[in-house]
């Protein structure tokens, strides 16, 4: 009773419009000592190519014997007008970063070397030590008259 059946395939659009893909009838001999027993077989159908977007749907898979019927669960298929083209920045984007951050690097490293250079004291100039920072406060304090308090130095 359950040897001949139809498999038929059918897709769904986004419109729930069902179109009927291809249907065909199976007869399967049972193997002698399999009577009674349930078996499960695979058919495998291959949609190819999609002609277009409008291809996009739900494909499924419809078995009907006698007077029972199963459908599949269903595969989603989402067909584009370009396919999938796998982009590999990866190694493009390592090297140019690491050109930047040498660049950068090397940059800074010179203006910091260059401000140093510009900010040493010439050799005719006597610069003060850090811990004689009241030598010159010392020295105009006892130059100015005693009469009138001495102002403020600009450089305080």
């Amino acid at each position: 009773k359950y040897t001949k059946f139809s498999v038929s395939y059918y897709w769904i659009n986004s419109l729930d419009q069902k179109t009927s893909i291809c249907s065909r009838l199976e007869n399967v001999a049972i193997p002698s000592g399999k009577e009674n027993k349930t078996a499960a077989l695979s058919y495998d159908y291959r949609i190819m190519p999609l002609e277009n977007t409008s291809s996009t749907g739900t494909y499924y898979c419809k078995v009907k014997w006698n007077d029972i019927q199963k459908v599949g669960k269903g595969v989603f298929v989402l067909a584009r007008d370009t396919g999938y083209i796998n982009t590999t920045y990866g190694w493009e984007i390592l090297v140019a970063l690491t050109v930047l951050l040498a660049v950068l690097s090397i940059t800074a490293t010179t203006l910091l070397l260059w401000k140093r250079k510009a900010m040493s004291c010439p050799k005719q100039v006597l610069c003060p030590r850090r811990n004689q920072p009241n030598i010159l406060r010392q020295r105009v304090e006892t130059q100015l008259p005693s009469a009138s308090p001495p102002p403020p130095p600009v450089y305080d």
